[in-house]
């Protein structure tokens, strides 16, 4: 038996979604399609569908800890992927496991919002965020509703958003589709001023765990190894792949197809 493992090991901290559209589910399956292994640890507990979350539970700070830990004890991690966190105390907690593993890159997706509208944190979680977690981490993936609340610009453009984000991070992918737009506009924003724009097709329909999913092959690339604007190309080209073939098993938004059919054949 081959007992070594050349798969990259990506530790991600999010919380878990019951029905399986979002949240860790949505991680380790998109890892999974970058080659990579999941570790997940999980931050807080959700009551959604694939119509809206109505309740969340935090876990407490020494469990997240102590799963972390135990990962990060034995196995050799190339990636972090950072999820929902929903409470001011988790965003510290996440800092602590983080600055245990320098030099790791750290892809954070501010989840804020449900892909049904209901809150998953208050403002104020996006601000310390902001404050506390972009700082060290490699990439920061908010979509522009949570690009709004990260800058505290409620009607702010991608870019009058990215102008008072950059200063907090080292990249920021600002993601589209939330207008009425025919194309979505995809942008990368780097503290060295450069800006990148990626543009693909509208898709009909809505989808539940389509930043999730994003985030996690964002991470995925990032731990094999391809520099930043490769690692966000390759992701979103991914991430519209699983939308173009998503599903609706329940009675509100899509649910990314983020592996082949023929996956474990």
């Amino acid at each position: 038996m081959n007992t070594s493992s050349a798969r990259p090991i990506v530790l991600c901290l999010s919380g878990h979604d019951p029905s399986g559209g979002a949240g860790l589910q949505a991680d380790i399956e998109a890892l999974m399609a970058q080659g990579c292994h999941a570790a997940p640890t999980v931050t807080a507990l959700t009551v959604q569908n694939s119509i809206d979350v109505s309740d969340f539970r935090v876990l407490d700070a020494a469990w997240v800890l102590a799963q972390a830990d135990a990962v990060i004890r034995d196995l050799t991690i190339a990636g972090i992927k950072l999820g929902m966190l929903g409470s001011v105390e988790m965003v510290d907690t996440v800092v602590q496991i983080i600055r245990r593993l320098p030099g790791i890159p750290v892809v954070c997706d501010p989840v804020l919002r449900a892909g049904g509208g209901g809150a998953l944190g208050k403002d104020e979680v996006g601000y310390a965020m902001r404050e506390r977690l972009l700082p060290i981490a490699t990439i920061a993936t908010p979509n522009l509703p949570e690009a709004r609340i990260l800058a505290e610009l409620p009607n702010g453009t991608p870019d009058q958003c990215a102008e008072k984000i950059l200063p907090f991070c080292q990249h920021l992918l600002i993601t589209g589709g939330h207008g009425d737009e025919n194309e979505v506009h995809n942008r990368l924003y780097s503290h060295d001023g450069s800006i990148s724009s990626f543009t693909c097709e509208r898709l009909p329909g809505s989808y539940h765990g389509s930043g999730c999913t994003l985030a996690s092959a964002l991470s995925g690339r990032l731990a094999l190894g391809e520099n930043i604007k490769l690692a966000v190309e390759t992701a979103l080209a991914y991430t519209w792949r699983t939308l173009r073939d998503a599903d609706r098993p329940g009675a509100g938004q899509h649910f990314p197809r983020r592996l082949p059919l023929d996956f474990c054949a």
